[in-house]
């Protein structure tokens, strides 16, 4: 979900933590473990915040919009707390989509992270959702694994995934381009927030937190055989997001 920023310093002196970190710009030159680690933590702590939530709304109401209330509330404020905490050691990604969006920018001459940097992101997110689904599983005397069977297949959800994570993406480069990302923890939260209650499919728009969430058959889980197609949806709101991106930030020509 969120991103660095400030440039490497010199390699004689450690680069400076800054406090407004989200995804979209240049990570900090924290060593590489200590970025995999920040991702992997940050994204377990995210699903157990959402699915721990869920589990803990239904076991107080019956009434699913208080659910949802609950659920995304809950989901605002956690995210939040994590992109200021963990931002300015990874960025705060927690999020394949914008790791690999960030990946794509930096590829195309702008700030990023590396193929490398990619390479591990990745795998830390995706093993952090799913030890995040299963560590609020635990805390609730949850089964620790048990696939879900709330499936999500249908078209209107994944049109709703597809403008979740374009949203997303729009908002974090957005606010690169506009140099404010001091304000992401706050603006990216915030529109999670929103999405829940704006989008059909409750706003995903995250590969790592759909695959985490396929693992607990709680409120807030995903039929395995809805996970690809959610994840595909969500690689194409990416691919919207950034090309709204480039449309909308687009940057003038010097005068003469």
């Amino acid at each position: 979900m969120t991103a660095a920023e400030a440039a490497p310093q010199a390699q004689s002196s450690p680069a400076p933590v800054s406090v407004g970190s989200a995804p979209g710009a240049t990570p900090p030159r924290a060593p590489l473990i200590a970025r995999a680690a920040a991702e992997l933590i940050g994204t377990a702590a995210l699903v157990a915040i959402v699915v721990g939530s869920g589990i803990q709304a239904t076991e107080l109401t019956k009434d699913v919009g208080l659910q949802l209330l609950a659920n995304s509330t809950a989901t605002v404020f956690g995210l939040g707390i994590l992109i200021l905490l963990l931002g300015p050691v990874s960025g705060a990604h927690f999020n394949p989509v914008v790791t690999l969006a960030e990946w794509w920018t930096a590829r195309r001459g702008g700030p990023g992270v590396t193929p490398r940097e990619v390479a591990v992101y990745v795998p830390a997110q995706i093993v952090g959702a799913i030890a995040g689904a299963i560590l609020a599983d635990a805390m609730f005397a949850e089964p620790l694994v048990k696939w879900s069977t709330h499936d999500r297949s249908s078209g209107h959800l994944l049109l709703g995934e597809v403008v979740a994570t374009a949203g997303l993406i729009l908002l974090i480069f957005g606010l690169a381009r506009a140099d404010r990302l001091r304000y992401a923890p706050v603006a990216v939260a915030s529109y999670i927030g929103a999405a829940y209650w704006f989008t059909s499919s409750t706003s995903f728009a995250n590969p790592a937190v759909t695959i985490g969430r396929a693992f607990t058959d709680t409120f807030a889980g995903i039929a395995p055989g809805s996970v690809p197609g959610f994840i595909g949806m969500q690689l194409v709101g990416a691919v919207v997001g950034l090309g709204l991106v480039a449309l909308i930030f687009m940057r003038g020509r010097p005068a003469a």
